[in-house]
């Protein structure tokens, strides 16, 4: 379902932002961000020698990440076709910084400390969702695995997003001891036997 209807109006500008995830034949998986802005007016930023014609894209950057099984970051590579000022692309180097790290719990703060005068503003920004893109990616593997659990022995997913919040029938039916709702009914518990319904877990 599309916006509803605005005002009367004039487009300025187009920022399109994609991800590609892919399984290597090694194994390892690409997962591959694009940036690109373009005005439809044409644009003179300030230091530059000339202008940049309306429909010229003013940025336009790539970036690939490896990554394992467990989203470990193998290597990560830049490319740059379009940017306002000749020396953008060598703030590339800044990115391999991120080689070794495993995306997950901290991975935003992680990329957003590469922002300052080493790094690419547009690049950092493309990085933090290429997070989620990874994630995506891996899905049939991750669903292959047991559920990660935290100290306590509770899945980690329960309450991590509107889904998956304890008093959603998602969370019934896939770990009713964990259920905080106020359905009528008592589901199974995971050994497929009928019982009380715990509140805030499991009984010690």
């Amino acid at each position: 379902m599309p916006l509803p209807p605005s005002v009367e109006r004039e487009e300025l500008h187009v920022r399109r932002i994609e991800f590609r995830g892919y399984q290597r034949s090694d194994g390892l998986f690409d997962i591959e961000g694009r940036v690109s802005d373009v005005k439809t007016r044409s644009v003179h930023p300030p230091g530059r020698a000339d202008a940049i014609a309306a429909g010229e894209r003013i940025h336009d950057m790539w970036v690939r990440l490896v990554v394992d099984g467990q989203l470990r970051i193998e290597s990560i590579t830049a490319v740059t076709d379009s940017s306002p000022y000749p020396m953008c692309p060598d703030a590339h180097a800044s990115l391999q910084q991120l080689k070794g790290a495993q995306i997950g719990p901290g991975w935003t703060a992680r990329v957003k400390a590469l922002v300052g005068g080493q790094s690419c503003t547009h690049v950092v920004e493309l990085l933090i969702p290429m997070g989620t893109a990874a994630y995506q990616t891996i899905a049939p593997a991750r669903f292959a695995r047991p559920d990660p659990l935290d100290a306590s022995g509770r899945p980690r997913k329960i309450d991590s997003c509107y889904a998956y919040a304890s008093d959603r029938p998602l969370v019934l039916q896939r770990w009713p001891a964990y259920y905080t709702g106020t359905d009528a009914e008592t589901p199974a518990d995971p050994a497929g036997r009928q019982g009380a319904r715990p509140v805030a877990g499991p009984a010690e």
